[in-house]
């Protein structure tokens, strides 16, 4: 009830602000007629206003109670110390040992590509026409 009463009091202000101002210029009922729909609209603001403010309370609140979660957990890192350490000794040791190859892995028909030099021997006195004629344009 507390909320309805501070969205008709905002609206209740709009409502008289709107009167006052509009019945200077206009006839009362014109007047009467803008405050009745600028009631409506405070009253519709007012409603909008708290809810967002509401969203961004609760959104605070959320966010202080997991910084206060984070805290606490903090608080119990680091307390705890595990000197066990798992047995993997035989993975280590399969590791290190080399296997040697078999056929089937050396048998993969993959050769390197070996590409041809692009490298040629021309007399530089061709190369300086060909770069003159090019430079000309």
């Amino acid at each position: 009830m507390r909320n309805m009463r501070f969205n008709l009091l905002i609206a209740a202000f709009g409502f008289i602000l709107t009167f006052i101002t509009s019945s200077l210029n206009n006839l009362y009922m014109t007047s009467l007629i803008r405050s009745l729909l600028a009631f409506v609209i405070w009253f519709v603001l007012a409603f909008v206003f708290r809810w967002v403010l509401g969203l961004m309370t609760s959104h605070a609140d959320n966010e202080l109670q997991r910084q206060i979660e984070v805290e606490q957990s903090n608080d119990q890192r680091g307390t705890r110390f595990d000197l066990t350490l798992p047995n993997d000794s035989e993975e280590l040791n399969d590791l290190l040992t080399p296997r040697p190859e078999s056929s089937v892995e050396s048998d993969t028909g993959f050769t390197p590509l070996n590409l041809p030099k692009l490298v040629s021997a021309q007399d530089p006195e061709q190369l300086a026409k060909a770069v003159r004629h090019l430079t000309e344009k």
